[in-house]
């Protein structure tokens, strides 16, 4: 597999992968599925070991991704950040090829192909090698949607999001209260809470940052869902 190393923050479904490469960790997106969904894969510098955020689909390119040489990070986790069967096609394959714990919230684990071997909750943190991920609980895409927050000691922080924040608004919501409750948490929870400079990784297309989505929030609220 092709990995760019110039990000943007851009892939092509069934393109080149596409690596950020921080002071702690290396961030490689890919798109896999017929959903242009957004695969992460995260791999601590310093211990070579990494955590998927999303098996989603094509489990082969992930694998690719990951590499199939001696030197290949050792993959720990696998993190789905909510329960919609787009979001954990290769869930299973790809856990099982490589020994890895999965992870999801509690109310989002029972349609899941595989049960977690770890429940997270809001607050709660994960590992990558040396790394730590911060886990935001966004109630509202579904009831158990969650955020990854790596908070970069020499840099901004990098938040994943799922469907529940995308560059235009927040995730799809199936009723005025669930819309409500999503938006209420992505403004507390995140938006309150982290800075412009936070760049975020949606779960399908492009990225962004806080800073850029910050004085829409207004708008989203009038918009409704």
């Amino acid at each position: 597999m092709n990995i760019a190393d110039t990000y943007t923050g851009h892939v092509e479904p069934g393109g080149d992968a596409a690596r950020r490469t921080l002071d702690g960790l290396t961030i490689t997106k890919l798109s896999v599925g017929p959903m242009d969904n957004n695969a992460y894969l995260l791999v601590c510098r310093e211990e070579n070991e990494a955590l998927l955020i999303d098996a989603a689909n094509d489990p082969e390119r992930i694998s690719d991704l990951i590499g199939h040489g001696p030197d290949r990070p050792a993959l720990r986790t696998v993190v789905t950040t909510h329960q919609h069967p787009d979001h954990w096609q290769a869930l299973g394959a790809v856990a099982g090829a490589n020994g890895a714990n999965t992870a999801a919230h509690p109310l989002d684990a029972e349609p899941l192909p595989v049960p977690p071997d770890f429940l997270v909750e809001h607050g709660d943190t994960l590992k990558v090698g040396a790394a730590t991920l911060e886990v935001i609980h966004l109630r509202g895409h579904t009831p158990g949607s969650i955020a990854l927050l790596y908070r970069d000691p020499k840099g901004h922080g990098h938040l994943f999001t799922g469907d529940s924040l995308f560059p235009g608004g927040v995730g799809k919501t199936s009723s005025p209260e669930d819309f409500k409750s999503l938006l209420d948490d992505v403004s507390a929870r995140i938006f309150d809470e982290l800075p412009d400079d936070t760049w975020f990784y949606p779960g399908h297309g492009d990225d962004s940052t806080l800073g850029e989505q910050r004085p829409h929030l207004a708008e989203w609220r009038e918009r409704g869902w």
